[in-house]
């Protein structure tokens, strides 16, 4: 069957989520749902590990959450009272079941599950260090070079041998592991990517982001610190800053994207982020209009705050179709053609003969963005004005992120008037990104900025190994494409 979301190419890919937990009696369930609260990070393959008190219990499968573990008898083999788990969307390494996570390793000190959300900047280095060791790798996930590195340290305690495969790896990360007898977080030096505390009824929890918490009742406690390592087991909760200390370089791109609206990020409300965005567009790009409409669904926050900064109407004049998935049509030139409108349906009722501004959440390679002004034009808006609730993306992501190659970028190739032009509006601006700073309470974007905004500016706050050897690209993705 064909997918039908084509217009998925056209979208800053989710990363991963990761969800933990230690000391409940309904720990795989606990799991399951906070992994359907975090399906928006990762909708290619999920999977659970558990620990009984003897045994670990593993189910991992290519597919949505709901489908994978909404069957009792899944269900009742994982038992124990700790659990990881992980959605996955793949940066490194292909849609495969051997990729799935967690990854699970049995080693002297016992068995270990791992679940990882980020990526490894130099995972060609590593692999082709430990394979020349006499490594034998089962998959094409950056996440085994950890795996590996743990195995392979000289230190006997887990932590140890955690901190000296970390010491090894660049990049950004966070992970969850479950051992035997603990449950441990972590998150690189810098704090790219997220990580939360939890607890409920005297279980502690980890998870990418506190709609994972909400979703059980669990109570949030904090965020994982940058460069902190928290272990969790019978005598409670340890915090470990083994990392010399820096400066946190969090993704600026989970305020704008990824990060549900209902989530609390680094103390920030993300709805509220994004309504500030909008209006911090609406000062910067003010238009004549009649309505505010927005790109939905992750536009509609910023289209909400340019409406009510602007005092234009807000209106639904775009509707989703929130139950696109699979089709038993193949997708043939003339099914392609309707693809954004299979998603996304112009209100013609409230768009006709109107002046329209157009707000969404960003532009990548501007080809969805092309045909839904086209469906607003043929729905008979008098005007179309985008306005984008981001800078322009004029730089691809490295750390976690899937994004087009820079030449696929719409941004990387043309300035402001060109694209206007290919998208067919009437007027077409973003967002600065002194504005997006401000927004995020920030007095401005300082000489060394206070998130990792590599995407928007090209400042790539941690080296990018595999991608300065010119050799390595091609070797990750011919690995990929053996697997």
């Amino acid at each position: 069957m064909a997918n039908v979301s084509w217009d998925n190419a056209d979208r800053m890919r989710d990363e991963c989520g990761i969800f933990a937990i230690f000391g409940h009696p309904d720990a795989a369930a606990l799991a399951a749902l906070g992994l359907h609260a975090l399906q928006h990070r990762g909708q290619e393959s999920a999977g659970i590990v558990t620990y009984d008190g003897s045994h670990f219990n593993t189910h991992r499968a290519l597919g949505l959450v709901g489908d994978i573990f909404g069957s009792e008898k899944v269900m009742t083999r994982l038992k124990g009272d700790t659990a990881v788990g992980h959605v996955r969307y793949s940066t490194t390494g292909g849609t495969l079941f051997r990729n799935v996570q967690p990854l699970f390793a049995e080693f002297a000190f016992g068995g270990l599950a791992m679940a990882h959300n980020g990526n490894l900047t130099n995972t060609w280095a590593l692999r082709r260090a430990l394979v020349d060791r006499g490594s034998i790798f089962q998959s094409t996930a950056d996440s085994e070079v950890l795996i590996h590195l743990i195995a392979t340290s000289t230190y006997s305690g887990v932590i140890d041998r955690f901190v000296d495969a970390l010491n090894s790896v660049v990049g950004a990360y966070s992970l969850v592991a479950l051992t035997d007898d603990a449950v441990i977080g972590m998150r690189d030096p810098l704090g790219v990517r997220p990580l939360v505390l939890g607890t409920l009824d005297g279980a502690h929890i980890l998870a990418s982001e506190s709609c994972a918490l909400d979703i059980i009742g669990a109570h949030h406690v904090r965020d994982v610190k940058p460069g902190e390592i928290i272990v969790i087991d019978r005598r409670g909760v340890q915090s470990l800053s083994p990392f010399a200390a820096a400066d946190s370089r969090f993704c600026i791109f989970e305020y704008i994207y990824f990060a549900r609206p209902d989530s609390l990020v680094e103390g920030i409300n993300v709805y509220q982020a994004r309504k500030r965005i909008g209006a911090e567009l609406a000062a910067e790009n003010p238009v004549d209009a009649d309505i505010c409409v927005a790109v939905p669904d992750s536009g509609t926050p910023a289209a909400i705050g340019y409406a009510d900064a602007a005092s234009i109407p807000f209106e639904i004049g775009i509707v989703r179709n929130h139950y696109v998935g699979r089709t038993f049509i193949e997708p043939g030139e003339q099914i392609r053609h309707l693809g954004v409108k299979l998603k996304h349906n112009a209100n013609r009722a409230y768009v006709e003969g109107k002046r329209v501004v157009l707000v969404d959440d960003s532009i990548v390679r501007g080809t969805t963005s092309t045909k839904i002004v086209e469906m607003m034009r043929n729905a008979g808006a008098a005007e179309v004005h985008m306005r984008v609730a981001s800078p322009p993306i004029s730089d691809p992501c490295f750390y976690g992120v899937d994004t087009p190659d820079k030449d696929d970028l719409l941004a990387a190739g043309m300035d402001i008037p060109a694209m206007q032009e290919f998208i067919g509006v009437d007027s077409l601006a973003y967002l600065s990104i002194e504005g997006l700073y401000r927004a995020l309470g920030e007095d401005g974007r300082h000489d060394e900025p206070q998130y990792c905004d590599a995407c928007l500016s090209g400042a790539y706050p941690i080296a990018l190994v595999d991608h300065d050897d010119g050799d390595a690209p091609a070797q990750l993705s011919l690995l990929a494409e053996q697997a």
